[in-house]
């Protein structure tokens, strides 16, 4: 199939769990996933549909970025490490992988270095899987109030990815563990925070059940890697 089909696919999916939960589609945004994908399949999926794209790997993301009109939107899903974060950021409108206070902290001052405020989103392993990154539930809930007065980043919510399942519908508990959450943390702190990023190309119509505002797809789009 064409990414053109396989993005109107998606976008069908996305509007019928959103008539499921009695949602507005203009609710959710697609989060096009173009990791491992050149300008050339980036640009055609940028044709249909609006030009949000994830990357997950700094330099891949450097290699690719500037070949590309200037107004795509980039958002950086992967690990992101402190000593890379000078390079990548003037490209990024949001990190959705800020998994420490310490990261935090190394954005912010940088962010304020190069008077960028990138939306972020704080990463929760939720699952408290080993092989992820992110908070505990109890970390965030300690540490959030010292990311919120960080000025120069615009942390808009949080973002999850949880164990690999084999059903999609195992992977409900974790978002709507992901949504309790971020419910108790807006109404500890006073703060909003909106966004859920969660739900990838397996599990987004479950996930949006459970309340994303934005689901990462990329293998639907593009094909598997």
């Amino acid at each position: 199939m064409s990414i053109a089909t396989n993005l109107a696919e998606v976008q069908a999916e996305i509007n019928a769990a959103c008539i499921r939960a009695q949602r507005n589609p203009a609710q959710v945004q697609l989060l096009v996933v173009s990791k491992t994908f050149g300008p050339s399949e980036i640009s055609e999926a940028a044709k249909h549909t609006l030009p949000s794209f994830g990357e997950s790997r700094v330099q891949e993301a450097l290699e690719k970025i500037p070949q590309l009109p200037r107004d795509f939107r980039w958002h950086f899903i992967g690990h992101l490490q402190s000593n890379k974060i000078r390079k990548i950021l003037p490209y990024l409108t949001a990190v959705h992988s800020v998994d420490s206070l310490a990261l935090a902290q190394d954005l912010n001052r940088i962010a304020l270095e190069l008077q960028l405020r990138p939306q972020v989103y704080l990463q929760v392993n939720v699952a408290r899987d080993a092989a992820k990154f992110g908070f505990s539930p109890e970390a965030i809930t300690a540490e959030l109030p010292s990311m919120l007065n960080l000025p120069a980043l615009e942390i808009v919510g949080l973002m999850t990815i949880p164990f690999a399942v084999e059903h999609p519908e195992a992977a409900r508990p974790h978002f709507a563990a992901l949504r309790k959450l971020r419910d108790e943390l807006e109404r500890n702190s006073g703060s909003s925070l909106p966004g859920l990023s969660m739900g990838m190309s397996d599990d987004f119509p479950i996930a949006i059940e459970e309340g994303a505002t934005m689901v990462r797809v990329g293998s639907r789009i593009f094909g598997h890697r």
